[in-house]
């Protein structure tokens, strides 16, 4: 049959990456399966030990899936891409005092920039994930856009808010007009074994979810310094900045009187400084690296509801622009650990406005 649209799906192995490419094929698209290869990941001793994506299981399952279903299937290598603009990045902000998302810069230069560059060339029109989110386009706004999903807690429109519009019209996430269990149902009604698969949710290239072990295994370059209280008095030693995030209680090793949590990491003095729980709340912050969706600028200042954190609840907050890009974001009630390096991502109604880089809080 000819004239069917060509789409690349990002299989891998899970439960949603397959149902994606089920519903596509359903749908009439000429669907080919691609896993991409993005860091070495080690083979399990068993499943449960990791079966994410990247790793062999991981791979085994998405093949399995493709055969099933009668499609295509590549494993494309983007080792070199991902070490760059994800591994490189992600110790580098570690190192900056900085806590940052690596699955937003892998959407961002990954899988919606070098994935769908690859596809393109291929001839395909379309790259598609297994995210929950909706994608469409506005006649009001003229613009392709994102919104929330049928199923809001497997909402993934937080890490998305990256994509630009050339991404956006080459892109299908058809599984944002189902619910989780929806995508199980259908997966076990096709036959495919991966429909009662764990759900990975640690970071892709941290297996065992600890990035500490991480950056020691990379010999990144940390080293000791001074803990602080506010008025700048030396009350301990830690053991490294990247070693901390805004609002960290647990694991200080310092003996004090009342609960102390990292308010202020320094990376030019070496310092991590300590106070109370009033000293980690917060209503403002400024961002930059501002990507918009849903508008080209911003021409003034607008509400919208506002989030800091991927599983975090929307708050009321007014979005201002700001010279060289920037953003000040205002926040109607008082937040917690507000935190460079994470994003924060806003709302109007349904739809993602778009989103920013915390660079500093206050």
């Amino acid at each position: 049959m000819t004239g069917k649209k060509k789409v690349i799906v990002a299989m891998s192995g899970g439960v949603d990456s397959s149902v994606t490419a089920a519903l596509l094929l359903e749908q009439g698209y000429d669907v080919a399966g691609v896993t991409m290869r993005l860091w070495d990941a080690p083979r399990p001793e068993t499943e449960e030990d990791h079966a994410g994506c990247c790793s062999p299981v991981g791979v085994e399952d998405a093949r399995s899936v493709a055969v099933k279903l009668g499609i295509p299937f590549y494993v494309l290598d983007f080792h070199h891409i991902f070490k760059e603009k994800v591994i490189d990045y992600f110790t580098a902000e570690y190192l900056r005092g900085r806590t940052p998302n690596p699955c937003i810069v892998c959407n961002r230069q990954v899988k919606f920039q070098a994935l769908l560059d690859k596809a393109l060339s291929l001839g395909a029109e379309y790259i598609a994930t297994g995210h929950y989110a909706k994608l469409g386009f506005s006649a009001e706004y003229r613009r392709y856009t994102i919104c929330r999903p049928v199923d809001r807690k497997k909402d993934q429109t937080y890490v998305l808010y990256g994509l630009t519009q050339h991404q956006l019209a080459h892109t299908l996430m058809p599984l944002g007009e189902y619910t989780k269990d929806q995508v199980r149902l259908k997966a076990s009604a096709l036959g495919l074994e991966v429909a009662d698969k764990a759900e990975s949710q640690e970071i892709c290239f941290i297996p065992d979810d600890n990035y500490r072990n991480f950056l020691r295994e990379k010999k990144v370059d940390i080293k000791p310094g001074p803990f602080i209280n506010q008025a700048g008095d030396v009350i301990g030693q830690h053991n490294g900045i990247p070693f901390y995030t805004i609002g960290q209680r647990r694991g200080l090793g310092i003996a004090a009187g009342e609960r102390l949590y990292v308010v202020k990491i320094d990376p030019q003095n070496d310092t991590v400084t300590l106070g109370s729980e009033e000293d980690i709340l917060g209503c403002d912050l400024v961002a930059a690296d501002v990507n918009l969706v849903l508008f080209e600028k911003l021409a003034g200042p607008i509400e919208v509801q506002a989030q800091i954190r991927y599983n975090g609840k929307p708050v009321p907050a007014t979005i201002t622009p700001q010279p060289e890009g920037r953003i000040k974001v205002y926040f109607h009630r008082l937040l917690r650990s507000i935190t460079p390096g994470q994003a924060v991502v806003f709302y109007l109604g349904e739809c993602l406005v778009g989103g920013a880089t915390i660079v500093s809080a206050g």
